[in-house]
């Protein structure tokens, strides 16, 4: 079934809206551009000292000016570069950062012994930059490690794996895959940090940790290591998806495989047409795996991801669908089967983006949805595709927009997008946890927020936890709820680990225990979800 057709004039009439609403759908986003004034020098530690006169080729210290506020700002949500730290190292190489490990374990092993801790961490790890838990990747005085110089990207000479440096960001790694006609597993938004996440490729492949074939790990003790399935096995399952738990990965090596252009783009929809859009999503993840790719979940589609924003400042509601597919048909102006037999075909629609491109270019459309330089709070949680779940969600959205009308410049969006079991099942073992129990199509529930005055931090915040319980209760008392959540979008009261399953949390545990004895990751290290045993034997 062909799309319905839009006029010229009103295509360039909502191409200006589109303009003015460029933040509709904020769902993965960009990088820094807010740079604020210089933060004037502080009292350097003995920490800082100590890191800065062993590799003084490497550190930026606030005396620094422009160069060291650059290097702190850096952030895709602005809260996360106000900290201020006492140093910024940028390592060379992972033996470079070894030696500045080991400082930091030195220091750690000092303040325990003295027991004069400071209880806010020694230092934090920033490769990305993408999250929007405060001091995820930022430290007041402490130690910024800035991964941002390992980004290079080397493809291997057969073509079945890519290596690239824990620093790059996806756009680079697509940019010369690009060129090259291949692919690998990865984000789906550009600018994210390479590593983990979902992919346009996750139907047929499986999630992107499930698909790197090893790990370059500096470990607490500064020692540089591989983790892969033949050496240290039990690392390399840990690390797809444990966290800053067991040491700072370095470097990525992940399966590749042959690709040309792919099929994407999103729909923009009128708030009216929001029934629709949950029937047409409901009915889509719930199709089966067949023969008949017209009527069958395709293993080659990814989507849909259905967003429903609310802007503030234009005090509208707007909804957009973002569909995929990639191995499009020689007619690049044809739907592919699959998208052409779903509702989203004859939803009515302001306009649509959908046509053949790059992945960089789809990946630089997911990313300028929400752009940078905005306060940001993401929270998200897991229920089954069940008609009454949808409907519940999304009353809890429209239900946040009375709260989010008293912050000015603020977006409020809800997204919806399908997380199948069957996709942890492939690839490489993970300790995620989706893999057990039935093969029922999950909806990974998940709010992005963006202000702009640090006066509303606590209200959008407070907005935000208040909708994810609400859907949690409503899921539950239907039974359609589910233990996990996606670390990557989880706020700061969410507790990842403990929807992995006992079992999966336990193993993270005791792989912790092994490489990180002294528990330097756990204590030392600022930012991201700890596994609580800080306070166990080791």
């Amino acid at each position: 079934m062909a799309p319905p057709p839009v006029s010229t004039s009103a295509a360039t009439a909502l191409v200006a809206l589109a303009s003015a609403v460029v933040t509709i759908a904020s769902l993965f986003i960009r990088r820094f551009r807010r740079l604020p004034c210089p933060l004037p020098a502080r009292p350097a530690s003995r920490l800082v000292e100590a890191v800065a006169a062993a590799l003084p080729g490497s550190v930026l210290l606030p005396g620094d000016g422009a160069a060291f506020t650059r290097a702190t700002t850096a952030y895709w949500a602005v809260q996360e570069g106000e900290a201020g730290p006492g140093c910024v190292l940028r390592p060379r190489d992972a033996l470079e950062l070894g030696r500045a490990v080991e400082i930091l374990q030195k220091e750690h092993a000092s303040q325990r012994q003295e027991g004069t801790a400071r209880g806010v961490g020694l230092f934090a790890v920033r490769s990305g930059g993408h999250s929007a838990v405060p001091g995820a990747a930022s430290i007041k005085d402490g130690v910024l490690i800035d991964l941002s110089l390992l980004c290079d990207v080397t493809p291997s000479d057969d073509g079945t794996s890519v290596t690239f440096g824990a620093g790059a960001r996806w756009k680079d790694v697509y940019r010369l895959l690009d060129k090259v006609g291949l692919a690998v597993v990865g984000g789906r938004n550009s600018d994210v940090g390479v590593g983990g996440g979902i992919s346009f490729f996750s139907p047929r492949h499986g999630l992107v940790c499930s698909n790197i074939l090893s790990y370059e790990v500096v470990l607490a003790s500064g020692a540089v290591v591989v983790a892969s399935a033949s050496e240290r096995p039990d690392l390399w399952r840990a690390l797809k998806g444990g966290a800053n738990n067991f040491g700072i990965v370095t470097r990525f090596t992940a399966r590749s495989f042959p690709s040309a252009k792919i099929w994407s783009g999103f729909l923009y929809m009128p708030s009216s047409q929001a029934d629709n859009v949950l029937a047409g999503f409901h009915e889509y993840v719930n199709r089966t795996y067949s023969d008949d790719p017209g009527t069958s979940y395709d293993l080659d589609a990814a989507g849909p991801l259905a967003c429903f924003t609310y802007v503030q400042q234009l005090g509208i509601q707007m909804i957009s669908v973002n569909i995929v597919h990639t191995r499009p048909a020689e007619n690049e102006k044809k739907w592919p089967r699959n998208w052409g037999t779903s509702a989203f075909a004859s939803i009515w629609r302001f306009w649509s983006t959908c046509k053949v491109r790059t992945m960089i270019s789809a990946g630089e459309e997911m990313s300028s949805l929400n752009p940078p330089g905005k306060r940001q709070v993401l929270a998200v949680t897991t229920i089954k595709n069940e008609p009454a779940a949808l409907a519940g969600t999304h009353e809890a959205y429209r239900a946040g927009i009375d709260a989010m009308r008293r912050i000015r410049g603020g977006s409020w969006t809800l997204v919806l997008q399908p997380l199948l079991p069957e996709w942890a099942r492939k690839g490489d073992e993970n300790p995620l946890g989706l893999d057990e129990g039935p093969s029922d199509p999950l909806v990974m529930v998940s709010f992005t927020v963006n202000w702009s005055n640090a006066r509303d931090d606590a209200h959008a915040r407070a907005t935000t936890r208040r909708a994810i319980e609400m859907i949690e209760r409503v899921a539950a008392e239907r039974g359609s709820n589910h233990r996990y959540r996606y670390l990557n979008y989880c706020d700061e009261w969410q507790r990842p680990f403990e929807g992995y399953g006992e079992e999966n949390w336990q193993f993270l545990k005791g792989v912790s225990r092994k490489y990180d004895p002294e528990r330097l990751f756990q204590e030392a290290c600022l930012g991201g979800f700890k596994l609580d045993i800080k306070d166990e034997a080791s």
